[in-house]
C-alpha cells in the first residue's frame, strides 16, 4: 500500500489536521467539547444495508447449530444492528470437518499456484469494486471514521490480497548440495487446515494479514471474528467465493472467545493457530494449542509503545506525529505510541502543544466527513478506559485534556492528555487501547533507552530525531519488532510485523509470513554413478 501509507496520508496538510486559532485553550476546548457532544446526538444513517449474518461454512451461509444468535451494536449509540449467529464448539467441528475436506479432497491445494493467485487478483478487483459497501459496514460495526476505512482500509485491504496473490507462484524449495551421493531436495508445502482468530480493532486488515499468506500457500481456513465485529468478514466471504474460491477453504464463524475460539485453540484437526489480541489470551491460546495437538502458533498481541522526541525535534511536527500515533483509530492501536517519551530541553513546550492538539481532536459521529475520532468499539472497552483515566488522575498525574465521557450515549470518550507522569503509574504501564497520551520526561538516551525497555511489551517504537546518528542508536536499542524513524504507523503490505517479549510469535505481512503457513520436507534420493554431485 505504498501510495496509501497510513502516516502520510493522516499528516497531509488540511482543516483537519491542523491547530486552530490562537484564542485561550481552555475557552476553546470546553466550547469544542460542549458543541461535540451535542451534534452526537444526531447520527447519520449508514449507506448500507446488512446483508449476511449467518455462519458461512463449507461455501454456504447457515445458522448456527443451536440456532443461537447475538447481537451486534452500532457503538454510536449502543443500540443493535443486527442479531448474528452464534458459533459454538458444535459450528467450529462443521467448519473443520469442511476445511479437512478441502485440504484432503479439495482442488484447492492441487490446483497450479497461478491459478489459485488469479483467483486472489479477482477478489481484489470485488474488494475495490464494492469499496464503499465494505467501508461502511466497518465503519457501523466498528466506530472507526468512514473517511478511515474507505480511504485507508479497504484499499489496504486489497493491496494485501494482491501481495499474496503475487506470492502463490514464487514458492518453491531448494536443491542442496549433500556429502555422498546424493540427490537433496527440500519442499515447502502447505501446513494444512488453519484456525485464524481475528480481532475487532482492525477486523478486515488482520483477516487479510491471516487470510492472504495462508491461501496463497494453499491452506484451508477456519477464521472467527470477534464478537463486536462480525458483520463486514461475512460480506468479504461472499466475495471470496464469488471470485471462484472453492467451497469449504475459507469458513468464517461468529461467536466468543471461551467458546469459538478456545475450541479452535484446542481442535485436535487444526494443524495452524494464528492469534491477534491480548497477551492474557494470547497465553490461553498458546495453552490450549499445546495441550491438543501441539499445533503450531503465531501470536500477535499488546503492547506499550514508547514514542521518543528527541531534543533536536521539530516540536510542531513532533506534536502532530505523537498525536497521530497515539489517537489513531480511537487509540485503539496494539502498537499505538503510547508513551510519549519527550526531552526535557523541549517537554514544556511538547506539552503545551500536545494538549492543544487534543482538544481540536474533531470528535463526532464517523459517518460526518471531518471526523478524526469515533466512538470506542463497546461499553466494555469505554468503561475500562475511563477507569484507566481515573487510575491516571489518582495517581498524581496531571490532566492537561479530556479526562470524561462525550455525549450522553454511544461510547464517545474526549482525547485525554496527561503530562508529569511517572514511568510506575497504570497509565504508563498497561495498555489501555484509548485516546489518553501519557507523556514522560527524560534527561538523556540512556535513560530513555533503559526506561523504553523496561516494559513486559516490546511491539513497536517510534523515534522523532534529525539527528542520524541518536536514530541509528535508537532503532538497535529498542527492543521491539518495529521503529519508525520519523513517521508512525507504516503498514505496507511488505513490511513485516509482529513483537518482542511479551507482544508475541512470529510474524505477520511480507515475505516472513508465509513462514507461518508452510511445511518443510527435506527429500534425499540415492544416485548411482553420478555424474557430479
Amino acid at each position: 500500500m505504498a501510495s496509501r501509507r497510513v502516516s502520510s496520508l493522516l499528516s497531509r496538510s488540511s482543516s483537519l489536521f491542523s491547530l486552530r486559532g490562537k484564542d485561550s485553550f481552555m475557552n476553546r476546548g470546553t466550547r469544542r467539547y460542549s458543541n461535540l457532544a451535542a451534534s452526537l446526538e444526531d447520527t447519520i444513517t449508514p449507506p448500507v444495508k446488512v446483508q449476511h449474518t449467518q455462519l458461512l461454512i463449507n461455501g454456504k451461509f447457515v445458522d448456527s447449530a443451536s440456532g443461537k444468535t447475538f447481537p451486534t451494536l452500532d457503538p454510536r449509540t449502543g443500540e443493535v444492528i443486527a442479531q448474528v449467529s452464534e458459533g459454538d464448539v458444535e459450528d467450529v467441528n462443521r467448519a473443520v470437518v469442511a476445511a479437512r475436506k478441502a485440504f484432503d479432497e479439495g482442488p484447492w491445494p492441487r490446483m497450479t499456484a497461478y491459478e489459485r493467485s488469479k483467483i486472489l487478483f479477482r477478489f481484489a478487483d470485488l474488494i475495490e469494486k464494492h469499496n464503499d459497501e465494505i467501508a461502511a459496514l466497518e465503519t457501523w460495526d466498528n466506530g472507526k471514521p468512514y473517511e478511515q476505512s474507505a480511504k485507508i482500509e479497504v484499499p489496504m485491504l486489497a493491496r494485501v490480497f494482491r501481495y499474496y496473490a503475487g506470492w502463490a507462484d514464487k514458492i518453491h524449495g531448494m536443491t542442496v548440495p549433500g556429502d555422498g551421493s546424493h540427490h537433496v531436495q527440500t519442499l515447502h508445502e502447505p501446513i494444512g487446515v488453519a484456525g485464524q482468530i481475528i480481532p475487532w480493532n482492525f477486523p478486515l486488515l488482520m483477516l487479510s494479514w491471516k487470510l492472504g499468506p495462508a491461501l496463497a500457500c494453499g491452506n484451508t481456513v477456519v477464521l472467527k471474528t470477534a464478537e463486536q465485529t462480525p458483520l463486514s468478514a461475512l460480506l468479504v466471504g461472499r466475495l471470496l467465493h464469488e471470485a471462484g474460491l472453492p467451497e469449504g477453504v475459507v469458513n468464517i464463524v461468529s461467536g466468543f472467545g471461551p467458546t469459538a475460539g478456545a475450541a479452535i485453540a484446542s481442535h485436535m484437526d487444526i494443524d495452524k493457530v494464528a492469534f491477534t489480541g491480548s497477551t492474557d489470551v494470547g497465553k490461553i491460546i498458546l495453552e490450549l494449542a499445546s495441550k491438543s495437538n501441539l499445533k503450531a502458533v503465531t501470536l500477535e498481541l499488546g503492547g506499550k509503545s514508547p514514542f521518543i522526541v528527541c531534543e533536536d525535534a521539530d516540536v510542531d511536527q513532533a506534536v502532530e506525529l505523537a498525536h497521530f500515533a497515539l489517537f489513531f483509530n480511537q487509540g485503539q492501536c496494539c502498537c499505538a505510541g503510547s508513551r510519549t517519551f519527550v526531552h526535557e530541553r523541549v517537554y514544556d513546550e511538547f506539552v503545551e502543544k500536545a494538549k492543544a492538539r487534543a482538544m481540536n481532536r474533531v470528535v463526532g459521529d464517523p459517518f460526518k466527513s471531518g471526523i478524526e475520532q469515533g466512538p470506542q468499539v463497546d461499553s466494555e472497552q469505554f468503561k475500562k478506559i475511563l477507569k484507566y483515566i481515573r487510575h491516571g488522575v489518582d495517581s498524581g498525574a496531571t490532566l492537561q485534556a479530556g479526562g470524561d465521557r462525550l455525549g450522553s450515549k454511544g461510547y464517545y470518550i474526549q482525547p485525554t492528555v496527561f503530562s508529569d507522569v511517572k514511568d510506575d503509574m497504570l497509565i504508563a504501564k498497561d495498555e489501555i487501547f484509548g485516546p489518553v497520551q501519557t507523556i514522560l520526561k527524560f534527561k538523556d538516551l540512556d535513560e530513555v533507552i533503559a526506561r523504553a525497555n523496561n516494559s513486559r511489551y516490546g511491539l513497536a517504537a517510534g523515534v522523532f530525531t534529525q539527528n542520524l546518528d541518536t536514530a541509528n542508536r535508537l532503532m538497535r536499542a529498542l527492543r521491539v519488532g518495529s521503529v519508525w524513524i520519523n513517521c508512525f504507523d507504516v503498514f505496507d503490505a511488505t513490511i513485516p510485523f509482529g513483537g518482542y517479549k511479551m507482544s508475541g510469535i512470529g510474524r505477520e505481512k511480507g515475505i516472513y509470513s508465509l513462514n507461518n503457513y508452510l511445511q518443510v520436507k527435506a527429500v534425499v534420493t540415492a544416485i548411482k554413478n553420478p555424474a557430479w554431485l
